[in-house]
């Protein structure tokens, strides 16, 4: 497994496969031949069938600067290996080709190149299941962000500490940004702030704590949707789960920082076994891959806040995980807005909820976080690509058939 440098990035939303992604590409591209002249850029499966509500083609023009650039949306062609590809194509001054790269998108902004020009980023994790990695940290008496500063290095404590602040930040800048319209054709206004300022008479803890969760999820969510600085948490379409949680945890019971920084490590290595071993792509896994990962983190470190033990840790995220299979990706107009918004506010109450299950039921259940990650990703693989951020099916398409049933009406 890679480092959790590589799950958790800090960037611009809406999306880590369609925009931080492919911007990643074009940067990489343009920084190995400095005598470029022009660029191609041809977008294949999702990335053509959503990439205008995506903005990659946006920003795929910002990150190329001066350098003339033509991006074409291929709707026809077959992706075989994943389905965010790309291929970038350079010319020099007398348009000769320079040369071609294919791109996979695979997920959280992490890019694969076809051919000689394989990931360079390694692994540094010897262990990628969450049953040897258990076994490992109950043979050496080490709780699991231990384990992750023993393979990282201290150094990354503040990473992540720089990482929660950018969570932070977003929380407040999308509770603060009441009434603003988010861009689109969907002309969504901002719910946040109504969210957390709409407290029903004699509000019991219960309500409260939905609420909050839901409130601050919905900020993240909506910054992201607005191209708005969040963090990977494991995707820009799953921004607003984790990052809701421990924000309630913090601000609203007063959790210390310093433990709130060991529950977004635990967090990360819950994600970094996804994303090894599965996948964290809509495109590639459905909706499951993203916000199903998202609350199966938000349940680990919710559970490790609670001062739960490492089995039922796996617990809470195996049950987080387990009841977001089968989710579908079918945003409407390619948007991350409509259901995604929305799905970040579930996610993060049901995640909590998954914490707290955990300490009802038996430690050693029959369903390990290993088996359903292997069975996320087989249904993924299993949903029709209609589900799979194409949107061509699911909600995308009835919301798509219902407006022109009512236009034609009207």
């Amino acid at each position: 497994m890679q480092s959790l440098y590589e799950l958790y990035k800090i960037g611009n939303g809406p999306s880590s496969s369609h925009t931080m992604g492919p911007k990643r590409a074009v940067q990489k591209f343009i920084k190995t031949y400095s005598n470029i002249e022009s660029l191609k850029v041809i977008l294949y499966g999702s990335l053509a069938l959503t990439g205008k509500g995506h903005l990659t083609d946006y920003i795929i023009k910002e990150t190329a600067g001066d350098i003339k650039t033509e991006i074409v949306f291929d709707l026809e062609k077959e992706c075989n290996v994943h389905p965010n590809t790309m291929e970038i194509i350079g010319y020099d001054k007398k348009e000769k080709v320079i040369d071609i790269w294919t791109v996979y998108s695979v997920g959280g902004g992490t890019i694969e190149i076809d051919g000689e020009k394989t990931n360079d980023i390694p692994d540094i994790y010897p262990l990628n299941k969450f049953e040897d990695i258990k076994l490992y940290c109950k043979k050496n008496n080490l709780k699991l962000h231990e384990y992750v500063y023993n393979i990282e290095g201290h150094n990354i404590i503040e990473y992540l500490k720089e990482v929660w602040n950018a969570m932070k930040d977003a929380v407040e800048r999308g509770l603060n940004a009441k009434g603003k319209i988010i861009p689109g054709r969907l002309r969504l206004s901002r719910s946040a702030s109504d969210v957390y300022n709409t407290i029903v008479e004699n509000e019991d803890d219960s309500l409260k704590q939905t609420r909050l969760l839901s409130s601050y999820a919905i900020a993240v969510s909506e910054e992201n949707a607005s191209g708005g600085r969040i963090v990977t948490a494991p995707t820009c379409g799953a921004s607003g789960v984790l990052p809701a949680v421990l924000y309630y945890y913090n601000h609203d019971k007063n959790i210390p920082e310093y433990t709130i920084i060991e529950a977004l490590a635990v967090a990360g290595l819950i994600g970094n076994i996804v994303k090894t071993n599965a996948s964290i792509s809509g495109a590639e896994c459905g909706c499951q891959a993203e916000i199903g990962t998202a609350c199966s983190m938000s349940a680990a470190a919710s559970s490790y806040i609670m001062g739960l033990d490492i089995d039922r840790i796996e617990n809470s995220a195996e049950v987080a995980m387990e009841h977001h299979l089968g989710l579908t990706c079918d945003p409407i107009y390619g948007y991350v807005q409509i259901p995604c918004i929305e799905r970040n506010a579930v996610a993060a109450i049901r995640a909590v909820d998954s914490a707290k299950l955990s300490m009802l039921m038996r430690k050693n259940k029959s369903i390990s976080l290993d088996i359903v990650v292997d069975t996320m990703y087989e249904t993924g693989k299993d949903l029709h690509s209609h589900y799979r951020e194409t949107s061509e099916g699911g909600l995308a398409k009835k919301y798509c058939r219902n407006k022109y049933y009512n236009k034609e009406l009207s």
